[in-house]
């Protein structure tokens, strides 16, 4: 690249005379103007175009550009320069492999400003891409920083001709070791990336275990998920078996409502139409119970000794659940002793039909 560089500028430093010094002088010049002229015209052009549209990315991706194409233009012309002037082979290596490095680093920087800009805009339009959001963002952000930093170690050492093949094969051989001592961990690492991408819950919402554990999801990380139970007792579990396991998330579905059920009995001969009214009018006069759904009324059952009712009512989010159900069947207890509605328990009838003969 260099060497082209100077052989497209070399036709017009020849008019200066045979000085290399004077050519080497007007090549960083020509370099300077060029960046210049870089800056101050296409530059400006293309963020005034920019300005124009209805997005941001593009402001914000010209703003980065500047910098580094300003700079490789003038690392171009110091490597002009330096040809111009034909130190020892030696020398000229050297500072090509410097020019390189800070060419590098140029880049490389603008590499890591660009991914953070532009995963960050693709989260927030978690409709379009839904596998990078709020919670998988740092997740990739990290992934492509490392791939880039790898890559422009790679070059680095590739600047300076240094030959990767043995560092190559000893990360091979050190990755499988790895991979057989910590296999375990490993397989929390994937399975934390494969619920942080397929996000079959998120922070704040209930859920339950097979193990029966419920609570509420407070942190999803790497290793594992933390849930935080009713009686305040936090548990962590390995995302290995949360990748593996069954898990009922009561805050999903289209919205974030729980529908309660609370079941009751009335005894043989009620009046059943009086039994539903009541129990919608306690549902209606509840202020933690939603409006939309409707409560609703469900009568199940002929049981052995009772008339079974379900009350059907939605509550806002699922940590209301204990709260409503207490209120609820305190004021079902209340509404039917004040309407003489009785509440059966079992009962059995015992028959005797001979007594034992008294000798």
């Amino acid at each position: 690249m260099f060497e082209q560089f100077q052989s497209f500028i070399s036709p017009a430093l020849t008019v200066f005379g045979d000085n290399p010094y004077i050519q080497a002088m007007l090549a960083v010049i020509l370099s300077f103007m060029a960046a210049w002229i870089f800056n101050r015209v296409i530059i400006t052009g293309l963020k005034k175009l920019a300005s124009k549209t209805h997005f941001e990315f593009d402001d914000h991706l010209f703003a980065l550009l500047h910098s580094p194409i300003y700079n490789s233009i003038l690392l171009l012309g110091l490597a002009s320069a330096s040809l111009i002037l034909a130190p020892p082979q030696l020398t000229l290596n050297i500072i090509f492999s410097v020019i390189q490095t800070l060419a590098l680093v140029v880049w490389a920087t603008f590499f890591l400003r660009a991914n953070r800009m532009l995963l960050t805009r693709i989260s927030r339009i978690e409709d379009k891409i839904k596998i990078v959001h709020s919670q998988t963002l740092p997740l990739f952000l990290n992934l492509i920083n490392i791939i880039i930093v790898v890559m422009a170690v790679y070059f680095l050492f590739s600047a300076w001709h240094i030959d990767m093949t043995a560092w190559l094969a000893s990360a091979g051989i050190v990755g499988i070791a790895v991979g057989f001592a910590a296999k375990d961990t490993l397989a929390n690492l994937f399975s934390g990336v494969f619920i942080m991408a397929d996000a079959p819950y998120k922070i704040g919402d209930f859920i339950v275990l097979d193990t029966g554990e419920r609570g509420e999801v407070t942190h999803i990380g790497i290793r594992s998920t933390r849930i935080l139970t009713r009686a305040d007792v936090e548990v962590t579990i390995p995302n290995s078996v949360m990748g593996n396991t069954k898990i009922i998330n009561e805050s999903g579905g289209p919205h974030e409502k729980y529908r309660c059920r609370i079941s009751v009995g009335v005894a043989y001969g009620t009046d059943i139409d009086k039994v539903r009214e009541i129990l919608l009018d306690i549902a209606h006069a509840e202020e933690i119970v939603c409006s939309n759904p409707e409560p609703k009324v469900r009568f199940r059952l002929f049981g052995a000794s009772s008339l079974d009712f379900d009350l059907l009512v939605w509550i806002s989010r699922p940590v209301l659940r204990g709260s409503v159900v207490d209120k609820l069947n305190c004021e079902i207890y209340h509404k039917f002793i004040e309407h003489n509605i009785e509440i059966p328990y079992s009962k059995q009838d015992l028959y005797i039909k001979e007594l034992p003969s008294q000798d």
